[in-house]
């Protein structure tokens, strides 16, 4: 399943990351729609709210359903049937759907039929592994390129910074039996991870690559049966292991996301590139510059085909993390 994701992106570079090409073939970010609410986080959990894409013509009619808005839902979904005038009320959990029931239940199928779909936007999400000793909490993440240390300028049109985990969803729009404001939630759809991930049993059907996410989105030219074909387990796909401090949600921190050496007790000591991020964690360290590469520790995934030979996405997340800024929830000293 998918209990815990992390989005720490600013909400201007979460749009730049979005960026895609309309019907007519022209370069667009998506609109924002109610921008203030979202709030960046190294440890969301169901129940927060979550930024989502989806097809702009459910909110305008008249619009080209291949246009995309970003807008932040909550993480649970609430049928638009249900009565109750609390929607904390609903008995039963809906963070996540079953692929294989997403047709037969009905805190889904309607939704899915009337085409609500939307991508489920992230960094990467948390699994955890039971191990004797506990349970080891791993971060997974689509593969990073170099680019994705590069903050990028703002004229720039081609985002060059992390690439955003991008899963498939379902989303509804609950109204209070009494009238008010209506609530937007979403559902990660889930599917049997693939059999070379040994400690997922369940993990978010990934959308890998714009077209798919075209098609996912877009209701009114990709009908329903043709958009499920979508839903896959993928193998494009790394992880690292993390410390434990993310396994209470009220921690917000880059140290959620920050690689650990299994079996050590302090966090992974400091190269030049990942000073600053370093520098934000309780338990850091000082680095020496004559560090080399291979006195680093090794993360190994079984999800990586084609490693680059010159840095691991480990080492592309520490040095993008670095370039972040002070995180959203507690700044610390440099």
């Amino acid at each position: 399943m998918c209990g815990r994701t992390a989005c720490s992106l600013a909400a201007d570079k979460l749009r730049r990351a979005c960026a895609y090409r309309d019907r007519r073939g022209q370069h667009r970010q998506p609109e924002w729609v109610r921008a203030e609410r979202y709030q960046p986080s190294y440890n969301k959990g169901p129940q927060s709210s979550g930024p989502v894409l989806l097809s702009r013509r459910h909110l305008h009619q008249d619009a080209d359903s291949s246009e995309r808005v970003l807008m932040d839902m909550r993480w649970g979904l609430v049928p638009s049937w249900f009565k109750q005038d609390n929607p904390s009320k609903l008995q039963f959990n809906t963070s996540n759907c079953r692929s294989d029931t997403m047709l037969s239940k009905s805190s889904y199928k309607g939704a899915l039929l009337k085409g609500k779909r939307c991508v489920v936007l992230a960094d990467g999400f948390y699994e955890w592994q039971q191990q004797s000793g506990g349970k080891q909490p791993y971060f997974i993440y689509f593969p990073q390129t170099k680019d994705a240390m590069d903050k990028g300028t703002e004229g720039e049109e081609e985002w060059k910074g992390w690439r955003l985990l991008t899963m498939a969803g379902i989303f509804d729009c609950w109204e209070p039996p009494a009238g008010g404001e209506m609530l937007y939630t979403y559902t990660i759809i889930t599917v049997d991870a693939s059999k070379d991930v040994s400690f997922i049993h369940h993990m978010p059907a990934i959308l890998d690559g714009d077209e798919a996410i075209r098609k996912w989105l877009d209701f009114a030219e990709v009908p329903t049966q043709e958009a499920i074909k979508l839903i896959q387990p993928t193998e494009n796909i790394v992880f690292h292991p993390v410390s434990t401090f993310v396994n209470n949600i009220r921690n917000n921190a880059p140290e959620c996301v920050e690689p650990i050496e299994l079996g050590a007790k302090k966090e992974v000591k400091a190269t030049p590139s990942n000073k600053v991020m370093l520098g934000w964690l309780k338990s850091s360290q000082e680095g020496s510059p004559q560090k080399k590469e291979n006195d680093l520790p090794k993360w190994t995934s079984q999800f990586i085909h084609s490693p680059s030979p010159k840095k691991t996405s480990a080492d592309v997340l520490q040095q993008w993390l670095g370039k972040q800024g002070q995180p959203a929830a507690k700044k610390r000293k440099a």
